[in-house]
């Protein structure tokens, strides 16, 4: 046996005192009894001298802790007994909402109420049909209660993001606040993102103005295993501080000394496999397993030798564990409660050979993943991830942010559906920063959009991801007694552009002019189209399916509703027909409208577009579409332009410019789904930084560049960027701007910018900046007597001056119109509604500015509909659908000096309008191509 903690044995009355006690004690962990109380009760019937008093107390708090190593996390009983929030704040209004349409999230989402909801004290007091008892009793007791209205709008409870960087990640992003990763070894279980988190993020307001009231503040990726995740609740507090922020953090958050009778807490943690780990430390997929591996394996030796050492505590060996303290490591205890089941795992992992290492890791050292994250290619192997130990893990993926690498190049927008399907439980994450999380439920809207059942895709953005962070038990669902964290919405949370009247966090308020800024939109949900034949394909073909189009020579269109065309000369967009019923085509021109009954005598396919639209084809600008596949393979991609700033041009280029001409890849993913989008022109500038190149214009149908129209104008613009984030700073680049403008010689389409002939795209975010080349323009008048044709791109502050712009007679190109402060030169976004009354286009539309609207991610100008749509939807009335139109067709053409009149390419929706998640497109009518493509 052990040796005793004293230099001698005690004597044998000690020893029969202390194992009686031992034995009571043993008995009181089991049953959970109150150490303090028992003790206390202990100490006042027996007599014991001092060393018999500390060594209670230590196998005490041995046993304690011990109890406590093994007890499952969860509420506490009686949890939802309690009649105020453990985040009430004090002074807080009670709310009563009337009239309301209520989404709750109970009964698997299928629950929806229509009566009130009354909030007091932080929490949901009562559902439906309230008691006027309550109301009564809240009255007498001289409560201040607030009184809204709804007018029948859609509550649900507040937006739950599961993945998120906000605060460790902030905007504007500086060197000083980027705290997402570390990079000082891929094994780091010890690391807390609670210890970067800042405060003064400029994302929390925008957040929260997209209804997100709770979110998952995990590290970044570039670590296999990065470290601790927390809880956070968005709102403003009173002490200002991160930790006041927080969602029930874990009571080892300040270390090891707490009350361990207490109900264990859920702890979370962050892994990653695959390219990022890989990129970060130069290692491979090999090098990760093992990474895993031998960190289980150090803290399975550490779980292991704690459970010894409570065994022998609990069967009342303590000869053997005198003078021994409880085995503990700090940087390994986090990792231990992995391997203990108390922790909610997310695990950042794309491809099936990740999942699949990920999978057998957690059977070999047997813990469960609460969440794999990313999982681009979990939809291809449903079966797999139900060999996870423990069980299956939710899902949570992005809608439609897929190809920009190589491991997510067969991701696929019918993910969702196809898990939902398998009985996986799906959740929609923003990633913030990578998608601004304001705009989480429009992921949501997307799946659905893309087949996930409506109430599914309400769950994967609330309860769904409540459970999945450990927090079902109080928020993410409508219910007495669960947190007061409540939307109403401007229109279906589910429909195009759907948008919170006003955000409640435990009850309190978050936005200062509720619903003063936001239309009320459709009140039902989107009536989505039928996309069973592509997501078969999609499974069938691994994610990569065959995306061209069944191409006709003529072809009718029936019950045809509106029929929009472009005028002469292609200078706008006009509505041709409300009503068109029949529209007839042949080799890409429309033949006839309405009577039609000659040409359906014919041989062609026809097309019921049940009530859709035919509308001119859209023109996409910024991202890089036939130059980038996928962006992050430098080898599927035409490459980054020689900046002449850092450094002298290689002789053999001599003057010439770039042009996106010559590098240019036809038939890639993104460029076909955007033709399926309803893309029938891109325009393309090569990337770069200051001196870019000369952009094309391309028809994304063409197969190759010998097709005839692939190129539809050779050259279209000149292009350069006026940055902050250059390496070298704003006044030399004008500085060469200026040089380039005033000399002579050079590139024939830089003689053609001097003559005022070719048309100068400048992309610039900062006002400053702006400032700057407006009187850069101003110059070159006064120098030349010629008038330089100026365009701005991206223009995120283009609102501070945007009477001096229209004045200036430059265009704008909002290649952000859900703006976010990624940079410093963005910070002063105008958010739009429900923060500000205009939104970007808005404001320049009213000052008189040619307004366009471009999309910079290649994987989202299939969405370019969708962009324009929200600018539509959330305009407050001022611009209508012929507007919406001209912003990525006439608009964009003239803004980017399009010289010719372009082709009379139109797109055939069925089911709807363009604008509207209803509407899916069927066919291309290309007069470009001289054919007509279909898509069913």
């Amino acid at each position: 046996m052990g040796s005793s903690p004293l230099t001698t044995r005690p004597p044998l009355r000690h020893r029969g005192r202390l194992l009686l006690f031992t034995i009571t004690l043993v008995l009181f962990v089991c049953f959970h009894s109150s150490t303090l109380t028992f003790l206390s009760s202990v100490f006042t019937e027996t007599r014991f001298d001092p060393y018999e008093r500390n060594e209670l107390v230590r196998r005490s708090e041995i046993l304690s802790k011990c109890a406590y190593t093994h007890a499952k996390p969860g509420p506490p009983p009686h949890f939802h007994a309690r009649i105020q929030s453990d985040r009430y704040a004090e002074n807080t209004k009670p709310v009563l909402v009337r009239n309301a349409t209520i989404w709750t999230a109970a009964n698997d989402g299928l629950e929806v109420l229509t009566g009130n909801l009354l909030m007091h004290r932080g929490l949901i007091k009562a559902i439906g049909n309230i008691p006027l008892s309550m109301i009564q009793q809240l009255e007498l007791g001289n409560v201040n209660l607030e009184v809204i209205d709804a007018h029948g709008a859609w509550v649900t409870p507040g937006i739950v993001d599961l993945h998120s960087h906000i605060g460790v990640g902030s905007a504007p992003e500086l060197d000083g606040a980027d705290d997402t990763n570390s990079y000082k070894a891929p094994i780091l279980p010890w690391l807390r993102s609670i210890d970067g988190l800042n405060t003064h993020d400029a994302s929390y307001e925008l957040a929260m103005a997209g209804g997100i009231t709770t979110t998952q503040i995990l590290p970044g990726s570039a670590d296999n295993i990065g470290g601790q995740a927390f809880i956070m609740k968005l709102r403003p507090t009173a002490e200002r501080s991160p930790s006041s922020m927080l969602l029930e953090p874990p009571y080892t958050l300040n270390g090891s000394h707490f009350d361990h009778s207490l109900t264990p807490r859920w702890r979370h943690m962050k892994h990653a496999c695959g390219e990022n780990p890989s990129s970060a430390y130069g290692i491979t997929r090999l090098d990760s397993g093992w990474n895993f591996r031998a960190a289980y394996d150090q803290a399975r030796k550490l779980r292991d030798t704690q459970d010894a050492f409570c065994a022998k505590a609990e069967s009342n060996s303590w000869d053997d564990l005198a003078g021994k303290t409880f085995p503990e490591d700090l940087q390994w205890e986090s990792l231990v409660d992995v391997l203990r089941g108390r922790v909610k795992l997310a695990v950042h992992c794309y491809e099936a050979v990740d999942l699949d290492g990920i999978v057998r890791l957690t059977n070999e050292f047997e813990f469960p993943v609460a969440s794999l994250h990313h999982a681009g290619e979990t939809y291809l192997v449903p079966e797999l991830l139900k060999q996870t130990w423990g069980g299956t893990p939710a899902i949570a993926l992005f809608a439609s942010n897929f190809r920009k690498k190589r491991e997510a190049f067969r991701g696929s927008e019918f993910a969702p559906r196809v898990l939902a399907e398998h009985r996986i439980d799906v959740v929609m994450k923003s990633d913030h920063p990578v998608v601004n999380s304001r705009y989480l439920l429009h992921e949501a809207a997307q799946a659905h959009y893309y087949g996930l059942d409506s109430a599914l895709a309400l769950l994967s953005v609330t309860y769904t991801p409540a459970t999945a962070m450990g927090m079902g038990h109080r928020i993410g669902m409508l219910k007495p007694g669960y947190d007061a964290d409540v939307v109403i919405w401007s229109s279906h949370p589910l429909s195009l552009a759907s948008t919170p009247t006003q955000v409640y966090i435990d009850g309190i308020p978050q936005l200062s002019l509720p619903g003063r800024y936001v239309a009320k939109g459709p009140t039902t949900p989107p009536r989505t189209p039928n996309f069973d034949s592509e997501k078969v394909t999609t499974v069938v073909h691994e994610g990569i399916p065959p995306l061209e189009p069944r191409s006709v020579e003529g072809a009718l269109f029936v019950n045809v509703s509106g029929l929009y065309m472009r005028g002469e000369g292609s200078s706008e967009v006009m509505r041709v027909s409300e009503q068109a019923g029949s529209v007839g085509v042949e080799d890409g021109k429309v033949v006839c409208v309405g009577q039609c009954s000659d040409f359906a005598e014919e041989v062609v396919d026809i097309i019921d577009l049940e009530g859709g639209t035919i509308t001119p084809g859209l023109t996409s600008f910024g991202a890089p579409l036939g130059l980038v596949e996928i962006r992050l393979e430098p080898s599927t991609n035409d490459g980054r332009v020689h900046n002449p700033l850092d450094g002298d041009l290689p002789a053999v280029l001599g003057d010439t410019i770039m042009r996106a001409r010559d590098g240019l890849m036809f038939g890639g993913q993104n460029l076909l789904l955007a033709y399926r989008g309803g893309v029938t022109t891109a325009i393309t500038a090569p990337s770069g930084t200051f001196l870019q190149g000369v952009s094309t214009a391309l028809s994304p149908g063409a197969a190759h560049a010998r097709v005839e129209n692939a190129s539809v104008v050779d050259e279209v613009a000149l292009h350069v960027a006026v940055s902050m984030s250059s390496k070298v700073g704003v006044s030399t680049q004008v500085a060469a701007l200026r040089n380039m403008l005033f000399g002579k010689g050079g590139d024939k389409v830089l003689k053609s910018v001097r003559m005022g002939e070719t048309t100068l795209v400048v992309n610039v975010e900062s006002a400053d900046i702006m400032a700057t080349l407006l009187r850069l323009k101003d110059e070159y008048r006064a120098h030349s007597g010629r008038e330089l044709r100026m365009t701005f791109s991206g223009a995120t502050e283009a609102h501070l001056l945007a009477h001096e712009i229209a004045k200036a007679g430059v265009s704008v190109i909002v290649t952000q119109s859900k703006p976010y402060p990624s940079t410093w030169e963005q910070r002063r976004i105008l958010a739009g509604p429900p923060i500000t009354r205009e939104s970007l286009v808005t404001a320049l539309l009213k000052a008189g500015v040619n307004v366009a609207i471009g999309v910079v991610d290649e994987h989202n100008v299939r969405h370019t509909r969708f962009e324009v749509g929200w600018s539509l939807l959330t305009s407050n009335g001022y611009i209508d659908r012929t507007m919406a139109l001209s912003l990525a067709t006439t608009n964009l053409e003239r803004a980017l000096g399009v010289q010719r009149e372009m082709p009379q390419d139109l797109v055939a929706y069925r089911g709807g309008d363009v604008f509207e998640f209803e509407a899916k497109v069927v066919g291309v009518i290309s007069e470009t191509l001289g054919r007509t493509d279909l898509f069913v």
